[in-house]
C-alpha cells in the first residue's frame, strides 16, 4: 500500500502494489476469492483489522490503496474506521469512483486510491478534509508512492527508476513488473522499491493484478515468508446493484 505502479501492455494492464509495514505486524492473510454482499472479490487481507490495499472484483474493477494523499500528514487517531475496510466498501461498489465521491470520509485517515472503473483509470485522494478525484489516461504508465513515507526527493528518485525500467522493457511481463517492485533502487535501503529502515519498517509483500477483458489474476509475493501465490477470477459484466452505487 506504499508504493504502486499501472503498466499498460497490448490488451493488458498490470497493476502492482508494494506493502512497506511495521516489521512486529502480522503477516496478510494470502489472496482469496471473497463473496461480498455486490459479487466476488479477490483480495489479500489483512490479519489484524480484516481490510486489505489492493482487490480486483469480478464485474472488471480493479483497486489498490495507498496511505496518505499529497503531503505527510499528523496522525490524529482514534480513527471512525481503517482505511482497508474502507477500500474494501469502496470495490465492492458497482460503480467505485461515484461511491467514494458520495460517502461520508469524516473521521477516516487520509488515503489515496487507484480505481480502475468500468475501463477507465482513476485517482482519488482523500486528504482528510476533502476529496480528489481524476480520471487518468490509461494508455500511460504511472507511479505512486505513499506521501507518509516517501518525500519529494525519494519520489524522484523512484521516477526515475520507473523511467529506466520501461526504456529496458518497453513491454514488460508481469514478472518484469514484479522484479522492478522487487530490486529497484536496491543500493538505496531507506528508498528502494523494496525499502528497510533499520529493521523497523519494511516491504514484506508485493502484490499484482494482471487484467484483460475477461480474467484477472493477482499473484501475492510474501517477501517475509519467501512464498508466492496466485489466484484467478473470470470477470461476469451482467451483475445488477439496486442502489445508485
Amino acid at each position: 500500500m506504499c508504493t504502486v505502479t499501472f503498466v499498460p501492455v497490448k490488451n493488458k494492464y498490470f497493476i502492482t502494489s508494494n506493502r512497506d509495514e511495521k516489521c512486529g505486524r502480522k503477516n496478510a492473510i494470502p489472496p482469496a476469492i471473497y463473496e461480498l454482499d455486490k459479487g466476488h472479490v479477490i483480495f489479500p487481507k489483512d490479519a489484524d483489522a480484516g481490510g486489505s490495499w489492493i482487490a480486483v472484483h469480478e464485474n472488471g474493477n480493479a483497486a489498490v490503496l495507498l496511505n496518505g494523499a499529497f503531503q505527510k500528514h499528523e496522525t490524529t487517531g482514534p480513527f471512525k474506521n481503517s482505511r482497508g475496510l474502507v477500500f474494501l466498501e469502496i470495490i465492492k461498489a458497482l460503480l467505485p469512483v461515484r461511491y467514494f465521491t458520495k460517502i461520508d470520509l469524516g473521521g477516516i485517515e487520509p488515503f489515496t486510491i487507484v480505481v480502475m472503473d468500468d475501463n477507465n483509470l482513476y485517482e482519488c485522494r482523500w486528504d482528510g478534509d476533502k476529496k480528489h478525484c481524476r480520471q487518468l489516461k490509461k494508455n500511460n504508465h504511472y507511479i505512486w508512492s505513499s506521501s507518509t513515507l516517501y518525500n519529494n526527493e525519494a519520489v524522484k528518485k523512484r521516477e526515475q527508476w520507473f523511467a529506466e525500467f520501461l526504456n529496458k522493457h518497453p513491454r514488460p511481463t508481469q514478472n518484469d513488473i514484479l522484479s522492478f517492485h522487487q530490486f529497484a533502487g536496491s543500493n538505496d535501503k531507506r528508498d528502494a522499491l523494496k525499502m528497510n529502515r533499520n529493521g523497523i519498517i519494511s516491504t514484506v509483500s508485493v502484490t499484482s493484478i494482471s487484467m484483460d477483458n475477461e480474467t484477472a489474476n493477482m499473484r501475492y509475493v510474501d517477501l517475509k515468508e519467501d512464498k508466492t501465490f496466485d489466484k484467478e477470477i473470470n470477470f461476469i459484466y451482467s451483475l445488477q446493484d439496486e442502489a445508485i452505487f
